[in-house]
Formats: structure tokens, C-alpha cells, sequence
């Protein structure tokens, strides 16, 4: 009898230290709903939005005013990103990514269909060393078609709960992206940090396993000393 309240309290005790310190959750699912200004794609970059493919949602939920297009691209649950909540910006897996599904395609100024752009199937990152101005660390990266980092995030809002986690930013171009566009005489300068649009990322969350887990213990071990 004295080993199982031994047990109990260790239990209870790892329990207690998870809730108060390292309630962490994983992204697993939602979608990331973006607005692009596509009067400025083309004014600026000869870059026309033709067609969506994949698993894009057409329109977004957020909504697209004059010249701007929405859309939404579903999250992927081989999303790694890990934080807990009330503290996302401190205790975010740096290494996580969260993964999307689906494409947009761009028509080119050459009217050649066989070099329109193609971008998509965005991973959201985080780079410290991006971090300046008003670039944040985390970017969108392309892994489709032009597989480059394609914008910068400019974080405006983060809302992190234990079961959603909601970031809001702007998409400025990357340095990446920019030399493209310049390279390739899409534009005539170099659009580095240019605000191109609107990103928004809801995402729904769950506890982490090992989380799931100590908590099931406790409950496994309070059951057992009470049937005795």
C-alpha cells in the first residue's frame, strides 16, 4: 500500500509540473487563409493570377477588397510546430514547420504557357537570422513549382490556446523572391520588403502525446486506489 501512494504522488507530482510548465501542444490541422494583392503583382512583377490547384480553397475566410484575390490552404497534420499556449513566441519550436496543401499559378509577361509560375504546397518557417526591419523570422516557403522562400512575415497579432493557435501578419517579399522577379525581368527593381498581401493562420491544436499520456496515468492510478 505504501508503494502504490508513493506511486500516486509521483505521478500526481509529474502531473502537476506538466500543467504548470510544459503544457505544450502541436499544430495538426485548420488552414491559413491569405489575401494577395494581385493589382501590385502585376503592376509591379508582370505576375497575373491564373488558376489554383491542389486542395486550395477559393475564396479564403478572410475578405479581399479591390484588386485583391483570397484564398485558403488547408494545414497539413505532418505539421511539426510545437509551443504552449500563453507563451508561443517564447516557447515555439523553432525547428517546426507548419505544412500546407495546395497551389496558385501565375501567367508570365513572355504569354509563353510553358513558363507560367507556378508556387505552393507553402511551408511556414522560422530563421532567426531573418529577424530585422520588420521581417519577424518566420517566412513562407514555396515547396512547388519555384521551391524558394517566397515572403517574409511581418507578425501583427498571435492568439495561442491550448486547442488553436491563430497568427495574423503581413507578407512582404523576400529577399529570395525579390531577386527573382528581378533577375528574370519580371520587375524592374528589386521588390525586396514590398507588402504584397495578408496572411492569416488558424490553426487547431492538441495536447502532446507524452502530455496525454502522464495525464492518463494520474487518472489510471486514482481509479486504481479507489477500487481497492
Amino acid at each position: 500500500m505504501k508503494l502504490s501512494k508513493n506511486l500516486c504522488f509521483a505521478v500526481a507530482l509529474a502531473a502537476a509540473l506538466a500543467a504548470n510548465q510544459s503544457r505544450a501542444v502541436d499544430v495538426v490541422g485548420g488552414q491559413t487563409n491569405v489575401i494577395l494583392d494581385t493589382d501590385t503583382l502585376a503592376a509591379a512583377a508582370n505576375l497575373t493570377l491564373d488558376a489554383v490547384g491542389g486542395a486550395t480553397i477559393v475564396p479564403g475566410d478572410l475578405a479581399a477588397g479591390a484588386g485583391e484575390t483570397s484564398a485558403a490552404f488547408p494545414i497539413d497534420a505532418a505539421s511539426t510546430l510545437t509551443y504552449t499556449p500563453g507563451d508561443f513566441l517564447n516557447t515555439f519550436s523553432a525547428g517546426g514547420t507548419i505544412e500546407h496543401n495546395g497551389t496558385v499559378g501565375f501567367n508570365t509577361p513572355d504569354g509563353d504557357a510553358a513558363n507560367d509560375a507556378t508556387v505552393g504546397d507553402f511551408s511556414i518557417r522560422f530563421d532567426a537570422t531573418r529577424i530585422g526591419g520588420d521581417r519577424s523570422g518566420f517566412f513562407v516557403q514555396s515547396t512547388t513549382g519555384i521551391v524558394a522562400p517566397l515572403f517574409d512575415i511581418q507578425v501583427t497579432n498571435v492568439i495561442d490556446l491550448a486547442d488553436a493557435l491563430t497568427i495574423d501578419g503581413e507578407l512582404l517579399v523576400s529577399a529570395e523572391f525579390g531577386q527573382f522577379l528581378f533577375d528574370n525581368s519580371f520587375s524592374s527593381t528589386n521588390l525586396v520588403g514590398a507588402d504584397v498581401g495578408a496572411a492569416q493562420v488558424a490553426a487547431t491544436a492538441i495536447p502532446e502525446p507524452g502530455t496525454l499520456g502522464l495525464l492518463a496515468g494520474l487518472t489510471a492510478c486514482v481509479l486504481g486506489r479507489r477500487r481497492r
